[in-house]
Formats: C-alpha cells, sequence, structure tokens
C-alpha cells in the first residue's frame, strides 16, 4: 500500500514543491495539500493521511495548533512532521510535546525528503541529535524538573532507563545495541516497553520527557548512569 501524505504550508511554491518530489515515488501518494492550520485539520479528516507535514506559521491557525488537534481527534496512526526553517524555537519544541514525530529542514534534498517520509510512515522518528540536543537545551535549561513527570521514571527498570538515556542522546537502535551491549531485538523490546510503560507516542517525545524529567540534563554525552 501506498503512504498517504498531506502537504501543509501557506507558501504555495514550497508546498507545490514537496508535493511534487514526493508525488513522483511509486509508494508515495500526496492526498492533499493546504495552506492554513484549518485547512489542514479538514483535510486530515476527509482524506485520513498516515504523514502530515506541517508547517509551523501559518494564518488562521498555526501548525501547532493543527497539529495538536489532529492527533487529539485521529482514530488512524497518523504522524505529524514539522517543516522549519531551523531558527530552532518554542513552537517546533511544543509540536514535539505536542506529539510531532519530529522536524525536517525545508530546504532538505529531495531524497531525504523520501526518507523521512518513508521513516515516520514506518513508525520512526526524525531526531537530528545534534539540532534535537539545541532545541531542547533552548527550551529546558532553565525549566525545574517536573516532579510528577519525573514520578513516571519509577515505572522503568534500570536498563530501560539507560535505553531511554540512549534515545534522548539520538542513538539508533544499531548504536543503542553497541552503547549498552545488548542484542538488537532485546533493544526494540526496551524501546516498546520504555514508550507504553510512560505512555509516549514515539521516540521524540521520549526526548523531551527525558529532559523534563530530569533523567539527563544538557550537556550530558554518557549513554547510563
Amino acid at each position: 500500500m501506498s503512504i498517504r501524505v498531506a502537504v501543509v504550508d501557506d507558501q504555495a511554491l514550497v508546498r507545490g514543491g514537496f508535493a511534487l518530489v514526493l508525488g513522483h515515488q511509486q509508494d508515495i501518494d500526496v492526498v492533499a495539500e493546504a495552506g492554513t492550520g484549518l485547512e489542514a485539520i479538514v483535510a486530515a479528516e476527509q482524506y485520513r493521511p498516515d504523514v502530515i507535514l506541517m508547517d509551523i506559521r501559518m494564518p488562521e491557525m498555526d501548525g501547532l495548533e493543527a497539529t495538536s488537534r489532529i492527533l487529539a481527534a485521529a482514530d488512524w496512526p497518523v504522524r505529524v512532521v514539522i517543516l522549519t526553517t531551523f531558527d530552532p524555537d518554542e513552537y517546533v519544541y511544543k509540536a514535539l510535546r505536542a506529539g510531532a514525530s519530529g522536524f525536517v529542514l525545508k530546504d532538505i534534498p529531495p531524497e531525504q525528503l523520501v526518507l523521512a517520509v518513508r521513516t515516520v510512515a514506518d513508525g520512526g522518528a526524525l531526531l537530528a541529535p545534534s539540532i534535537t540536543q539545541r532545541l531542547v537545551a533552548r527550551f529546558t535549561e532553565q525549566l525545574e524538573v517536573d516532579t510528577q513527570v519525573a514520578s513516571r521514571l519509577q515505572r522503568l527498570t534500570e536498563r530501560e532507563r539507560e535505553v531511554l538515556i540512549a534515545m534522548a542522546r539520538g542513538y539508533n537502535n544499531t548504536e543503542i545495541s553497541q552503547k549498552l551491549t545488548i542484542g538488537s531485538a532485546t533493544v526494540k523490546t526496551h524501546v516498546s516497553s520504555v514508550l507504553g510503560k510512560l505512555g509516549l507516542r514515539d521516540r521524540a517525545q521520549a526526548v523531551v520527557f527525558a529532559y523534563e524529567s530530569g533523567l539527563i540534563t544538557v550537556g550530558e554525552r554518557d549513554v547510563g548512569h
């Protein structure tokens, strides 16, 4: 089955360019385009895409509000990817907290855009470690640890905490396997367990949770503790 994609951006050239690139792929079907957050909500309900590429700054309703409403109302497994020029701003951070599965730069090369859509559709998250650390660091370094959030860490085993730390540092499953000296199948099991126990949508939310719970702090580099 084809991956159903909706492209949301108030700039027609950007929107059309993304749709054109994706539309040339045999396994991707661009089912809708929208220029505002309100149009995005309508398009999501009507076409039920698997992946939505969502701009943030748009008229009528911004992409943050649209993302929150779409994910709250969806009764199908839709994923939202934030489009940004990467000015790491609070809107992108809030979108990750709202359940977006990552973000891509608007000047992303065509082949990487296609890979990004396939990755998210397959349940992955788009989190370049360097960009993610800048983004999360900017908006969590002055926040006090949320004790209610931190208390949820008690649901995890020590190994699961180590896996969560690794995810928050941007490691993929293969790298986690190497760092913690455990099998790849075991890593997948731990990742699923962490997300399930903490009630997190995907790895993107796991990154935000790890910072907000105080499990890791800005500047740490080691996996585990």
